[in-house]
């Protein structure tokens, strides 16, 4: 149990009614979630604004409530918070509830469109190799040493993240390895969170329906890296062309890394031009290693022992991961969402097929930026000896409207090497 002052630290309040000094079992941003002496927090999302659940939250046992639209009544057995911004209050509150656990961590932020999870799910095998306990939390699932979490979304709400990381604390970690998605940048999930460095894998076309526009995707990313402390490090793949720019106003020590240039040697720099050994394929995943290298010795890992264990590593679970049928034909799974990451996939496969055939089973995500997708149906086009379009994931829409936005990329005549199969199971089969 807490006290409600205790979690107000550094909150910018601007009405207080009720009891400060009242206790705080739990806290929650979902109405189905309370418990009694809950504190619930109103957020106004996309989708549902909590501020409608107020009064349902207070029949079912919460006794604190911050919000920050001026309500229609108040109760006077209930304690009202109202605060400048809910967002950036649900962050430092989870904070101060857990006890601050992420600054009894070195917390390393990954950000990027492609590689995020493959990076973080590096780092992790790496760190737990060289010896050290660490947490991951990513894409796919959300890891505490050993033990394995499902995950709902790239980067957790703010209180799920602060419980998270108490968890890691409290079971001995010392690094925890974390998707940082656009989307919990500008939702501001990250408030309170002490990271101890960073590192960007590349941008490229994704989440315009949230976005609007690249230059606001990229300005999502960037923010991360103006978060970090003078004291951390920031690291960028200058061989993306927004590489330069992540790192243009963070106060971190910032450093570059490139498989196609070398920057010249100045003041303390030190330029690493390192030969790397891994069992993963592809350009992509040469970014990906090159990347978790760099983490690793800023982290002050002996870089020769990093280089040992390095080739020791699996790629995660759905990126390039190969099956081979006893008849030898080679199935590769690849979680590629994007333009970039389809058409390097396909790339590398092409690169390795010899005289085999590609066939592409490709599909796009509902609800999600439409515009990727007559893109990505025109890379599978061009870059597969068979296309089988077919639905992954539609959510709310119909999968024949998504599969009608990617044929619009595709040419007049493409009948003789494109196949539409709706059910991704019998697709794929």
């Amino acid at each position: 149990m807490k006290i409600l002052n205790d979690l107000l630290e550094d909150i910018q309040i601007l009405d207080i009614k009720g009891n400060i000094d009242a206790p705080v079992s739990s806290l929650s941003l979902n109405s189905k979630e309370i418990e009694p002496n809950s504190l619930f927090i109103a957020i106004s999302g996309n989708i549902t604004d909590g501020h409608n659940f107020i009064e349902e939250v207070i029949g079912k046992g919460a006794t604190t409530i911050i919000y920050e639209k001026d309500l229609p009544k108040y109760k006077n057995d209930i304690n009202y918070i109202k605060v400048l911004d809910t967002h950036e209050a649900v962050g430092v509150i989870a904070n101060n509830f857990y006890g601050n656990p992420s600054r009894s961590l070195k917390l390393i932020g990954v950000t990027g469109t492609n590689g995020k999870t493959t990076t973080a799910t590096l780092l992790h095998q790496l760190f737990r190799k060289l010896g050290h306990k660490a947490g991951m939390i990513g894409t796919i699932v959300n890891k505490v040493n050993n033990k394995e979490y499902e995950a709902s979304r790239t980067t957790p709400d703010a209180i799920s993240l602060n419980k998270l990381l108490r968890e890691m604390v409290n079971e001995g970690c010392e690094y925890c390895f974390m998707e940082v998605s656009s989307h919990s940048v500008s939702e501001k999930r990250l408030s309170g969170i002490s990271f101890v460095g960073g590192i960007f894998t590349n941008l490229t076309l994704d989440h315009l329906d949230y976005h609007k526009t690249l230059e606001n995707y990229a300005e999502a990313k960037k923010k991360f890296f103006d978060m970090l402390p003078i004291s951390g490090f920031a690291i960028a793949n200058i061989d993306d062309e927004k590489g330069e720019y992540m790192l243009s106003t963070t106060k971190a020590k910032t450093y570059t890394l490139s498989l196609k240039q070398v920057a010249d040697s100045s003041g303390n720099e030190v330029n690493f031009n390192e030969r790397i050994e891994t069992k993963l394929l592809g350009e992509f995943n040469a970014y990906n290693i090159l990347g978790i290298y760099a983490v690793a010795v800023l982290l002050g890992e002996d870089n020769e022992k990093v280089k040992e264990t390095i080739k020791q590593l699996d790629g995660a679970p759905g990126r390039f991961q190969a099956i081979k049928s006893e008849n030898g034909i080679i199935g590769i799974v690849d979680y590629a969402h994007t333009p970039d990451a389809l058409e390097n996939v396909l790339k590398t496969v092409k690169d390795m097929k010899g005289n085999g055939r590609v066939i592409a089973v490709v599909g796009c995500g509902g609800d999600r930026d439409k515009s990727k997708r007559p893109i990505m149906a025109r890379i599978g086009y061009d870059m597969s000896d068979l296309l089988i379009l077919t639905s992954d994931n539609p959510r709310s829409e119909k999968p024949e409207d998504i599969l009608n936005d990617m044929q619009k990329g595709l040419p007049l005549d493409h009948e003789n090497k494109v196949e539409i199969i709706v059910d991704r199971h019998m697709a794929i089969e």
